[in-house]
């Protein structure tokens, strides 16, 4: 029996450790797969993800740039797909229609909660920036119940109108937005979830966001301690998190849409922090 084909997309891809994930996940689980990496042009998104289903592939990862563009694209969208504007794993139906779903809050719930045995409900959250990347993990936050999640960013109405978005979910939770510079209360976890700190830049934090039970987590990984997590060592945090974990677990999640089976994360977490 042949192997059934997996790929992300992306632009560029050649970084990505998505193969080397499903990969691992193929040898533990014993499902025939082959999962590669596509770079799509950038003005053709539409074009490579039809012509690989054509040939026969059975579920697309979608990366950066194309993630809304993966959204657009479906004619069917998952419920946490909907409310996050963005798809990272898309799939044709039972009834032939290309769905999209997202799974990156279901990663970084997964990682922070099973992982890192961090308790979010009844937390007060910050959660830092406000684009896709946010707006895909919000939701999932929610649903575990923390006392409220604070969304700060530069812009204070792209903020304001997450909370807008997110309103119908919240329920006792209370959410708000506001600027970088506004938090002056420690939280229980901080979450960065703009890329600032890939490029060595921070937020215009106030220090006093953090004291020493303070839990944060920086969505982006990194093979060295990451710019905001350093920061935040360096000013009392005692826990801090990278976007690794959360990585390995979107992934088990759409191996888990896709193939029915949910592979185990943390030797495959292991492997990569260690390669």
């Amino acid at each position: 029996m042949s192997n059934e084909l997996y790929a992300v997309v992306g632009h560029p891809i050649s970084h990505s450790k998505s193969p080397r994930i499903h990969s691992l996940f193929a040898s533990q689980t014993g499902e025939a797969i082959e999962y590669t990496a596509i770079q799509a042009p950038m003005d053709d998104f539409e074009g490579t993800v039809r012509q690989f289903f054509e040939r026969g592939g059975k579920g697309l990862n979608v990366t950066v740039p194309f993630k809304e563009q993966a959204w657009e694209l479906a004619g069917k969208r998952t419920q946490r797909a909907e409310k996050a504007g963005a798809s990272n794993t898309l799939y044709y139906d039972e009834d032939g229609v290309l769905t999209a779903d997202n799974t990156d809050g279901q990663g970084l719930v997964r990682d922070l909660v099973d992982n890192h045995g961090v308790d979010l409900g009844s937390a007060r959250i910050l959660v830092l920036g406000a684009g896709g990347a946010v707006r895909g993990v919000i939701g999932p936050i929610l649903a575990r119940q923390p006392a409220s999640v604070t969304i700060a960013n530069r812009t204070v109405s792209k903020a304001a109108a997450l909370v807008s978005l997110f309103a119908d979910e919240a329920g006792a939770t209370e959410l708000s937005a506001c600027g970088f510079e506004q938090p002056d209360v420690p939280f229980d976890v901080i979450i960065n979830g703009t890329s600032a700190s890939l490029q060595g830049d921070l937020p215009p934090l106030s220090t006093n966001v953090i004291d020493d039970h303070t839990v944060v987590y920086d969505m982006m990984y990194s093979l060295t301690t990451t710019t905001f997590n350093q920061w935040a060592l360096d000013h009392g945090a005692t826990r801090v998190f990278d976007g690794l974990g959360m990585l390995v677990e979107q992934a088990a999640e759409s191996f888990r849409v896709w193939r029915g089976v949910t592979p185990e994360t943390a030797p495959v977490i292991n492997e990569l922090r260690n390669d």
